[in-house]
């Protein structure tokens, strides 16, 4: 089965306190901008880069940037199209990896680890990020959810030494946000029911209050 091409992908950081991925989103940006502002360095390769959302955060940290995914983004923004397992690139490339949201979609997940590490140049970094509380998205092609233990082995096996493996939020957020996206699932059915929740999540603002709450 061939990808879809032109899927919606992320395309700013920019967030609304009502968006519905708002409490995941939130902590998941900073936490890139912040692995982003203290080990983007040189030439860079955006993994899975979708329509580069995090590129006002590393084009003035990085010499050049280039972004390679699967297949071409909604607007148009992949540079090089090619597997994860397969990368197009000469050894030694890069001095900066940055895949975020992208190892749960590829199945050979230690080929891509490992490729990321064949372009990387002696003391180049990968940032990573993954999925642990989520449910099924871009179906088929989600395939793993892994553990920091998990990802501490996957990374070694490849020849990574870790600098450090960070949680994105908690136990309480996670919850939150899970809760409001089984809310959410529901909008899609005509009942009475669901037209009853859609009102008070979205026009009364009760995800905006339990974004904050979880938040807080």
């Amino acid at each position: 089965m061939s990808r879809q091409e032109n899927i919606p992908r992320l395309s700013s950081t920019r967030l609304k306190k009502k968006a519905p991925d708002y409490i995941h989103l939130s902590i998941l940006l900073k936490d890139i901008d912040e692995a982003i502002k203290n080990h983007a360095t040189g030439d860079l390769l955006d993994l899975g880069c979708g329509n580069k959302p995090y590129e006002e955060w590393y084009n003035p940290k990085t010499k050049t940037q280039t972004g390679c995914d699967v297949i071409q983004s909604d607007k148009n923004r992949v540079d090089v199209i090619c597997l994860a397992t397969d990368l197009k690139f000469e050894d030694q490339q890069f001095d900066t990896v940055l895949a975020t949201q992208v190892l749960e979609h590829v199945y050979d997940h230690h080929a891509m680890i490992s490729e990321s590490y064949r372009v990387l140049r002696p003391g180049g970094q990968m940032i990573l990020t993954v999925p642990f509380t989520w449910e099924l998205h871009e179906e088929p092609y989600d395939f793993f959810r892994l553990t920091k233990h998990g990802l501490k082995e996957l990374f070694e096996e490849a020849g990574f030494e870790i600098v450090y493996i960070k949680a994105n939020g908690g136990k309480w957020a996670a919850t939150f946000q899970m809760f409001i996206n089984t809310v959410y699932s529901t909008f899609k059915f005509k009942t009475v029911r669901a037209k009853i929740l859609k009102i008070i999540f979205m026009e009364l603002r009760l995800t905006w209050l339990l974004n904050h709450m979880a938040l807080r």
